[in-house]
């Protein structure tokens, strides 16, 4: 009994010290994000997606790799902007690159792989993104796109009605309140919002929108990090797997149907690392795991289909395992980098400012969990729909 309980209680502390060292990082990432809820105009991103041109999907992977949206948040804002005249290889592109990256789980990834690892894992993610999408459309047979049914308005709300560019969310017929999405509400007023006024929102989007839909995902991250971390012998997956492309199949197999965020992957494949896992066989896990799943799969087929879906199913297998083949033959001073890195962050004990921010983290992370079905920024709202949600 003693021994389990030992057990646990190092599972814990193992999972504890992955939370502390990210909080600070986290919470960064969800300022930029919000900072870019606030003034990215939606319209510079669909007006740059339509057609089947190369430049389209270009644009598709670069404009998609920034924004704070997981495995599920993706899909109505994919969804969205092929319904608003993107091609089928741009909205392919958005919608691989879109969950393998965004400016949260590289904030992640600097705190607990290194630099090296933050710096490959975006740039792998928008060349997979970019190839999936030229796939689309080259093999694509379907040569008909629908124009778009609108203009778009400012704002990010790829999927909702909120116009966040301006500062405030609109409904559909034109009115907005200070931030959330009730029947009955003020008009807006004429003319952008304040900086102070937008920034507002866009943070209160982050930690209030964002960060509950994606703190479930990353705390299991966190958790199952401290199971490997206690459970499995080191260097157990080069003794079992051994190294080249074997462990890289095998935790392809394992990524594609999991249902894992970008964020929520990291202190996994942090994990794994320490346990004998080849930073090839890391990336693989970090490009494969956040952009498929059996939802986003679903939609793919149902946006692109089932011969697009093929080929963005395809071109994320073969990107993903080229990348990570790519990474260990050509790059070794990245592996030893990231294992130094890994073998150094434990060394020194977290400061003040690490468990301060994980305070702050904790605090937005269990919030939700104690005013269900009221208001839980203090912004007015109890109506139980909140604009622009992901």
């Amino acid at each position: 009994m003693q021994d389990i309980i030992g057990i646990v209680v190092d599972m814990f502390e193992a999972s504890l010290d992955v939370f502390v060292a990210s909080a600070p990082y986290m919470l960064f990432g969800m300022f930029v994000a919000g900072a870019l809820r606030a003034y990215v105009p939606e319209g510079f991103i669909v007006s740059r997606l339509g057609g089947r041109n190369a430049m389209s999907v270009l644009w598709a992977s670069l404009l998609g790799a920034p924004l704070p949206l997981c495995s599920c948040g993706v899909i109505p804002a994919a969804a969205e902007i092929r319904r608003r005249g993107a091609g089928k290889g741009a909205t392919a592109a958005f919608l691989v690159s879109t969950p393998e990256t965004g400016v949260d789980s590289v904030a992640v990834t600097y705190a607990l792989l290194g630099p090296a690892m933050a710096v490959i894992r975006p740039l792998a993610a928008v060349f997979t993104a970019t190839l999936a999408g030229l796939i689309v459309n080259a093999l694509d047979r379907d040569r008909r796109e629908a124009a778009p049914t609108h203009a778009p308005r400012s704002g990010l709300a790829l999927h909702g009605p909120a116009d966040f560019a301006a500062g405030f969310p609109l409904d559909e017929a034109g009115a907005c309140d200070p931030g959330c999405s009730c029947v009955s509400r003020p008009p807006c007023p004429a003319g952008p919002a304040p900086h102070p006024a937008r920034l507002a929102a866009g943070l209160r989007y982050a930690f209030c929108d964002l960060l509950p839909d994606i703190g479930g995902w990353f705390l299991l991250g966190v958790l199952l990090s401290g199971v490997i971390t206690t459970l499995v012998p080191p260097d157990f997956i080069e003794t079992r797997l051994g190294s080249g492309i074997l462990p890289m199949l095998a935790v392809l197999a394992v990524a594609v149907p999991l249902y894992v965020c970008a964020t929520a992957s990291t202190p996994i494949a942090a994990a794994l690392l320490a346990k004998g896992l080849s930073p090839g066989a890391a990336l693989v896990f970090l490009l494969a795991g956040p952009a498929t799943n059996a939802a986003t799969l679903s939609v793919a087929v149902k946006l692109l289909g089932k011969r697009g879906a093929a080929c963005y199913l395809g071109a994320i297998a073969v990107c993903s395992l080229a990348a990570g083949l790519c990474l260990d033959a050509f790059f070794p001073a990245v592996g030893v980098s990231t294992a130094a890195y890994l073998a150094t962050a434990g060394e020194s004990a977290p400061g003040l400012a690490s468990y301060a921010s994980a305070l702050v983290l904790a605090f937005f992370l269990l919030r939700p969990l104690f005013m269900k079905n009221t208001d839980p920024c203090g912004d007015g709202c109890d109506c139980g729909t909140r604009g622009g949600k992901i």
